[in-house]
């Protein structure tokens, strides 16, 4: 069945090309109809449309220009463009665009049943083409995991240099880059999680940093971090591998012991770079700690302690929330900046002016974002702060003024959203319980995993396993303001099945943990 959109400023063409439609293709197609370019945009993001028949000269947006905005959001639709003008500055211009086929009003029945036969065909071949290259896609997302996995054991167990790896690196293009081989050591990981966990620090690593990781041995995973840098300093992959490991005990569990060798680029010492990093492993404490062959040592629960500390953080955490069009997490943030200021117990001048810095940088960001912007509420800020001295009062209009940027910033980023992204967002809110994976992901959305997690990196900023964790965190702080259930219950609610490790990272996030947070609230 092809859906066919007929877009027409007038009703008998519309009419018209439906019944003719009906007629010769009744068990083939399905007709929708808008009677302009803004009312077929909108028909478009709902309905999954093959073919759209578009009128050129209609109020508003035109037919070109609803072609050229149709094209950039669904690029395999097959329009056929229609006018009363038979000139060729019109004609040119449509197939510039893309269109299949130019034709003249008034219509005439077979040539627009000639058009939709072979604007059909032409939906086949594009619906093969992309089915063909999303099967290839699932080919490589499986296949280049286990490559990666025989490279790495080669490089463990190869212990009579028999086993040439340099076809390994030249596969993944690597063959020249040197490297430094890191060993992690999860807690709590059995044979039940151990798929679910590996396919989760796969992404995560490789969406900071192109790495090739092994499966689990035992509890352990090994992981080949190649240098892309033409001069390679020691203390710039420190920083590196310190983001990754930390990322990984936020997003998979506290308490990971790991190793990182020193930077080797001779490839008969793969062996030995693995060995260098097991040893470093070894020194590291029973409670987790990342060690570096130099014998420099990181706690990740000190850094985060370190970084959760003072209303700076929490400011921070407003700005970045309201960069993200997230109104729930500016005001998660705000009450934790505002509870800061109290315990502070700070002079009243200086919560009045830390409130006024936060609301300027606030304005700066969004206008950055959003250069329409203008508020009245920004500017009678300085006067309500001056003349205010009741912080609940204070808080209250910054959140007003907070929540005005946030929906500044939301409707730029809607307008701007990649339908994919969209797609698979709603996916999430709508599934939050369940064991999402970057897979099922996208499954649903139809596209490869490795182009989702590239798409949603660059649109969101943030990957995609941190996004899920934002959203489940900030539904659990719903939850504990909003309803009576109990933290077990919460926990599962939001897709956790570890109470401890759920409110870990609730307390990571909002400097209190989830029963402390209710109590708060």
């Amino acid at each position: 069945m092809f859906n066919i959109l007929v877009t027409d400023d007038e009703q008998i063409v519309i009419d018209s090309l439906s019944f003719i439609i009906s007629k010769n293709f009744p068990d083939e197609a399905k007709v929708f109809t808008a009677l302009s370019g803004t009312e077929a945009l909108e028909i478009v993001m709902k309905e999954n449309i093959d073919i759209m028949f578009t009128d050129i000269n209609m109020p508003g947006l035109n037919g070109l220009e609803t072609v050229s905005v149709i094209t950039k959001l669904k690029p395999n639709i097959v329009f056929v463009i229609l006018s009363a003008f038979d000139r060729f500055q019109y004609a040119q211009e449509a197939i510039n665009l893309g269109a299949y086929k130019y034709i003249t009003k008034p219509v005439n029945r077979n040539v627009v049943v000639e058009t939709i036969r072979g604007a059909m065909q032409l939906v086949e071949e594009k619906q093969g083409k992309l089915s063909a290259d999303r099967e290839l896609h699932k080919k490589l997302d499986m296949v280049s995991p286990m490559i990666e996995n025989d490279f790495i054991y080669a490089c463990i167990y190869n212990n009579d240099k028999s086993t040439d790896l340099s076809s390994y690196l030249d596969y993944f293009n690597i063959s020249d880059n040197p490297w430094v081989f890191c060993c992690f050591e999860f807690p709590n990981i059995n044979s039940e999680n151990q798929y679910s966990t590996y396919l989760k620090i796969h992404e995560l690593l490789n969406t900071e940093h192109r790495c090739l990781v092994s499966s689990f041995m035992m509890n352990r995973i090994a992981v080949f971090f190649p240098i892309f840098s033409a001069t390679p300093d020691y203390n710039e992959i420190q920083e590196q591998i310190k983001k990754l490991y930390t990322s990984l005990c936020y997003n998979i569990t506290a308490g990971i012991r790991a190793g990182v060798s020193t930077i080797f680029s001779d490839k008969t010492q793969l062996q030995a770079s693995y060995a260098e990093s097991l040893s470093a492993l070894n020194k590291a404490g029973s409670s987790g700690g990342l060690i570096f062959s130099d014998g420099m040592s990181y706690s990740e629960e000190a850094d985060v302690a370190a970084k959760k500390s003072g209303k700076a953080e929490f400011k921070n955490q407003i700005i970045n929330k309201l960069s993200a069009g997230d109104t729930n997490g500016v005001k998660s943030f705000l009450e934790l900046f505002a509870s800061e200021l109290i315990t502070q117990k700070l002079a009243a001048d200086k919560v009045k002016n830390s409130f006024f810095d936060l609301i300027v940088t606030a304005n700066n960001a969004t206008r950055e974002l959003n250069k329409n912007f203008t508020s009245d509420t920004f500017d009678n800020a300085f006067s309500i702060l001056s003349s205010e001295n009741d912080i609940k009062l204070i808080k209250e209009f910054a959140q007003k003024f907070l929540m005005e940027c946030t929906h500044a910033v939301a409707s730029v980023k809607k307008a701007e959203e990649n339908p994919i992204i969209k797609k698979v967002c709603s996916y999430v809110e709508e599934n939050l319980a369940d064991d999402i994976s970057l897979e099922t992901a996208a499954d649903f959305a139809g596209v490869s995993s490795f182009y989702l997690s590239k798409l949603f990196k660059e649109e969101k900023g943030e990957t995609f396993i941190n996004y899920i964790s934002d959203k489940r965190l900030e539904k659990s702080r719903q939850l504990l303001e909003q309803t009576e259930l109990s933290i077990k219950e919460i926990t599962a609610e939001v897709g956790y099945n570890d109470q401890n490790y759920f409110s870990r990272i609730f307390k990571n996030k909002y400097g209190l943990s989830p029963k402390e947070y209710r109590k708060v609230k």
